[in-house]
């Protein structure tokens, strides 16, 4: 099995300022030294970084500062993408010092995918279906909705969005027991690197524990071999870590979102 460090390696340098080739329609790409900024970004603009190299004291709060002018020049959210292994030590208390606020860290874990794809067993009654149309976009955001008990409004429009710039880079795959939804997650294969990421995965709750969502990573991790990509990568939550360790994934670093929002969006 690679180690956490080689694979952590791997995700810093093809991963981390990773940028599509192709990119919905209003969505632009900026740099300002080291990062990235991804901006008309649904639900919020990101910025992203590999390295901030020997960035530290005033320099990182003027680039801190900097993005924070143009999001809010343009009134909108985005988020900091920040890595534990990040440095300076002192970053995250300089974020906060500029009025970000930290959402829920997740662990980054990695798997070779010729370790993941063994058949999906699901439940008698469900079944797995690749969706590419708007309506089933639609359900899939209602689903979430019913999930998280919370907005997914924009969600239909950005996979729509997203599928349009680059209908191969994305696949969607929804669980379904009749006519409902019970899981919902995606696939973006990451072009000119070695990675497939995974997204979603939420089960309804009376679905849960029954192998869903591990027959979910095992199918697209076959989409991820068969298009010869190497490895699978997850921004994990705490529920879904025990399942994806269990299943041959690797924690290699934790990630937090830090989100600064214009006053009006407060």
């Amino acid at each position: 099995m690679t180690g956490a460090a080689a694979l952590l390696a791997a995700y810093d340098a093809q991963l981390r300022d990773h940028v599509p080739p192709r990119l919905p329609r209003g969505v632009q790409v900026e740099r300002d030294g080291p990062l990235v900024r991804f901006v008309g970004l649904e639900p919020a603009g990101l910025v992203c970084y590999h390295t901030l190299g020997s960035l530290e004291g005033d320099e990182l709060d003027e680039l801190i500062a900097r993005q924070v002018a143009v999001f809010a020049a343009r009134g909108e959210r985005f988020e900091w993408k920040f890595h534990s292994h990040d440095r300076p030590a002192d970053l995250e208390a300089r974020l906060l010092d500029a009025g970000f606020v930290p959402e829920g860290a997740e662990t980054v874990v990695i798997a070779p995918v010729g370790a993941l794809g063994a058949e999906p067993r699901l439940p008698e009654g469900v079944v797995l279906r690749e969706v590419t149309e708007r309506a089933d976009f639609e359900r899939v955001a209602a689903f979430e909705e019913e999930v998280w008990g919370e907005s997914h409004a924009w969600l239909a429009e950005s996979l729509a969005a997203e599928r349009d710039a680059d209908p191969d880079s994305l696949a969607i795959v929804v669980a379904e027991a009749g006519d409902a939804v019970v899981c919902a997650a995606w696939a973006r294969f990451e072009a000119g690197t070695e990675f497939v990421t995974f997204w979603g995965g939420s089960t309804l709750p009376a679905w849960r524990g029954r192998g869903i969502y591990r027959a979910m990573v095992a199918h697209r991790a076959s989409l991820g071999a068969r298009r010869g990509f190497r490895y699978a990568e997850v921004d994990a939550s705490a529920d879904s870590r025990p399942i994806l360790e269990r299943l041959g994934f690797v924690a290699v670093t934790t990630t937090t979102p830090y989100v600064w929002s214009p006053p009006a969006l407060r």
